[in-house]
């Protein structure tokens, strides 16, 4: 399975020109012929929450026409990040993540389960009840987080319990916890004995910077892929049949008590 990994930089309250690049490090991405293409969180605008009622993408339709069609045009699965979007049957405004099969069909729509009160996101945006799981294919289900998600090793071990073998984080993480971000991805995917691909924005935006440090971990917490914080589009390929046999090496999901804790 090759992944293409698209550290961007953010142009904060600017959906146009972040539609522009997105579509741009697609096109670019393709001429490696990857399998799976992931973006950041909140690529679209960025955390400019205080105007998310004018700038989000309203049922996600403009993320949708984009990554669909490119997505049957080209065969290839898209993992669109995250962005800013609103319903308009509640007006509520989300976090959220929209995954696309080769066939361009729409397999995952995940809203940010745990918001970051560091970024105000609790005080605008409207948290999610439901896990983020879908079939690559018949064998592979992947797990999806947005990033202060890798924070709870309850939601990656659900996952990981209900049949994820990938767990994927698209983040906005700061520059400040850049050894935090390194050390709950390197956990994630040893605990659970899974892949662990993280994708995390690049730049500076408000004062914050953020470092890049996109990761591909293995089912060992062998690091595949360490990115610096240059925007550019980074690829790894994984075996996919490792985590079948890690876990008969060392059988922590077998072993786990789920009738004690």
């Amino acid at each position: 399975m090759k992944i293409a990994l698209v550290q961007m930089d953010v142009a904060i309250g600017n959906p146009d020109e972040n539609f522009k690049k997105a579509e741009a490090f697609l096109e670019e991405a393709m001429r490696q012929q990857p399998d799976l293409i992931i973006l950041p969180e909140m690529w679209n605008t960025g955390y400019a929450l205080e105007q998310a009622e004018q700038l989000a993408d309203v049922n996600g339709e403009r993320t949708k026409q984009l990554f669909s069609s490119f997505a049957r045009k080209h065969h290839v699965y898209l993992i669109a990040g995250s962005i800013l979007n609103q319903r308009t049957e509640n007006k509520d405004i989300t976090n959220t993540m929209y995954v696309f099969n080769r066939q361009g069909e729409l397999v995952l729509t995940y809203d940010k389960i745990h918001l970051f009160r560091l970024m105000d996101e609790h005080t605008y945006l409207t948290a999610g009840h439901q896990l983020g799981l879908f079939d690559y294919h018949e064998h592979v289900t992947i797990g999806a987080m947005i990033c202060y998600d890798l924070r709870f090793p309850q939601l990656s071990r659900t996952l990981v319990n209900k049949g994820a073998k990938v767990l994927v984080n698209t983040a906005q993480w700061p520059t400040a916890r850049v050894d935090h971000w390194r050390s709950l991805l390197i956990a994630r995917a040893i605990e659970n004995q899974a892949f662990m691909i993280a994708v995390n924005r690049t730049g500076t935006s408000k004062d914050t910077e953020f470092p890049g440090h996109s990761m591909v971990i293995d089912p060992l917490g062998r690091i595949l892929l360490e990115t610096n914080n240059d925007e550019d589009i980074y690829y790894a390929e994984i075996d996919l049949q490792l985590v079948d046999e890690v876990r008969k090496q060392i059988p922590v999901m077998t072993d786990q008590r789920l009738d004690v804790y």
